[in-house]
């Protein structure tokens, strides 16, 4: 279970500080998709540092299980609002795939927290 944990966790560190760094950098694809959904360009810094925030928080979750626990549900919870928000715009799964990808990790992450 313990081996399980990390390799999720660390999945859904790399993903959540990833997809953070691809809005600082204004990935173009990225930059899109977060106009399709009606997110303004002084909202994109907000979101990247709470996805930082919750990488940061599942890593130093290994020593720290309460964090790590917060830190994947509130991942969970972020993701959950973006399919929200996708789905609020009939987009097709193809638009939204990587957010259903993540949204999946965190809830395992979350789960496999709360079974530590």
């Amino acid at each position: 279970m313990k081996i399980t944990l990390d390799i999720f966790g660390a999945l859904l560190a790399f993903a959540a500080i990833g997809s953070a760094i691809s809005k600082l950098k204004k990935v173009p694809d990225v930059m899109t998709a977060m106009a399709a959904v009606g997110v303004k360009p002084n909202q994109i810094p907000v979101l990247a540092f709470l996805e930082i925030a919750g990488g940061l928080g599942i890593i130093v979750g290994i020593w720290a299980p309460t964090l790590g626990v917060v830190s994947s549900a509130c991942l969970v919870v972020y993701f959950a609002g973006a399919l929200l928000a996708h789905s609020r715009k009939k987009h097709k799964p193809a638009d939204f795939g990587a957010a259903l990808g993540i949204f999946i990790i965190a809830c395992v992450t979350t789960f496999l927290q709360l079974k530590r």
